[in-house]
């Protein structure tokens, strides 16, 4: 927030960022803390998302703070801005039981140097051609949609990727996006930098290079991969580097979070890997308080990258997205609740995202509060490996069983 709209004679600057009948909800700005405040008749329903921001704002430390906004995570708007207001809408929305998809990810490519056992790249034939993505894009924003994120294969290798990331409208989304970083050049990064791109995203599977290139099954993609943050971060771009928690490697994470502090990323991020069969291994309620006490212990200190987990902000926050609050775009068009969930709902080549979305909504499967990964429940799990069928997913929603 500019000084210059600090009223004269108060240390607080208090800006209002919705304000629609029944509610108006304020920014309190001081130089040691951010407070959300909502005022009217729908106070309630809008207080424990509200208490909830205001928690972590307090206890937590930033992704990164600016004389003008603050941004809590690199995977959320920066406050305040434009995209951050439609956030706060979305979640009034939702605590009025109408839920809205706030992230859409794209499969924008099947294209990629790594063949990476892990990736969730859909079957089916072709890709999404430029108008098509677009006029998802527009269908999303509509809709409520305040995070767009461009995935696997590698967005890079897309020809098009910069006009995308331009096209979409800076004052309703960020524009986040993954890439393995093999195709990164200081070029492509002042590109990236200047189409509008929020967040740049790149994985990294080890603090060893011979480790991380056996699972991108690609010689030198370590290399690349640190190359590319460094990249990014010399273009003035918000840097995560990423990783997925397994029972393989969760011992690793406090050397991972060391290296993320070296490159100087501003967001260490973690998420649990996701089984495809009932016998694949997952996390333990025990290591998954390891991930919630590193995550605890490192948003409390002032020095280094913050964490991001979703281990807590989807298992202990929030809950499960999948189908409430995000949807994913396959590359040839199919419509999923998250990308690990391996059915469709629908084809935007077909027909429109809000008549996909409400017939995914129809789902007892993304009904009610949900702390665990639909993937994570053995029963869904079981249903899902019970329909595996030769090729690759998603697979339409009506095999599954009432």
């Amino acid at each position: 927030m500019n000084s210059t709209e600090q009223p004269s004679k108060t240390p607080e600057a208090a800006v209002t960022l919705v304000s629609i009948p029944g509610l108006t909800i304020k920014l309190h700005k001081k130089e040691t803390f951010v407070k959300l405040e909502a005022k009217g008749g729908l106070k309630r329903p809008c207080t424990p998302f509200l208490d909830s921001i205001n928690s972590r704002l307090m206890e937590e430390k930033p992704a990164l703070v600016t004389e003008d906004f603050i941004v809590a995570s690199t995977w959320l708007p920066p406050i305040p801005s434009k995209a951050f207001n439609r956030l706060l809408l979305a979640e009034i929305q939702i605590a009025l039981g109408r839920y809205v998809p706030e992230t859409v990810s794209f499969e924008i490519t099947r294209k990629c140097k790594c063949q990476c056992a892990h990736c969730v790249i859909s079957g089916g034939e072709g890709e999404l051609d430029t108008s098509a993505v677009k006029k998802v894009i527009d269908e999303a924003l509509d809709m409520g949609a305040f995070i767009i994120t461009f995935t696997e294969g590698d967005p890079m290798l897309r020809e098009d990727i910069f006009e995308l990331i331009e096209y979409v409208d800076k004052e309703r989304a960020i524009v986040n996006m993954y890439t393995p970083g093999t195709e990164m050049t200081p070029e492509t990064a002042r590109r990236l930098k200047e189409a509008g791109l929020y967040n740049l995203l790149v994985s990294i599977y080890s603090t060893e290079p011979q480790k991380h290139d056996e699972v991108r099954r690609l010689e030198g993609a370590f290399e690349k991969a640190t190359s590319a943050i460094k990249m990014g971060l010399e273009e003035g771009l918000l840097v995560t580097m990423c990783t997925h928690v397994s029972p393989r490697n969760i011992d690793e994470l406090p050397a991972m979070y060391e290296m993320a502090t070296s490159l100087g990323v501003h967001e260490f991020s973690l998420w649990e890997s996701i089984p495809k069969m009932p016998d694949d291994p997952i996390l333990s309620d025990q290591q998954r308080k390891k991930i919630l006490d590193m995550y605890k212990r490192i948003n409390s200190s002032k020095d280094g990258p913050r964490i991001f987990a979703n281990t807590y902000f989807e298992g202990q926050m929030l809950g499960c997205m999948a189908g409430q609050r995000w949807l994913h775009i396959c590359v040839e068009g199919s419509v999923k609740p998250c990308p690990y969930i391996p059915l469709s709902y629908g084809n935007v080549c077909e027909e429109s995202l809000k008549t996909i979305w409400k017939r995914m909504r129809k789902s007892p499967h993304y009904r009610g509060e949900r702390y665990t990964c639909k993937m994570h429940e053995p029963a869904f799990l079981g249903q899902v490996s019970n329909i595996l069928q030769d090729g690759l997913a998603p697979y339409d929603f009506r095999l599954m069983k009432k």
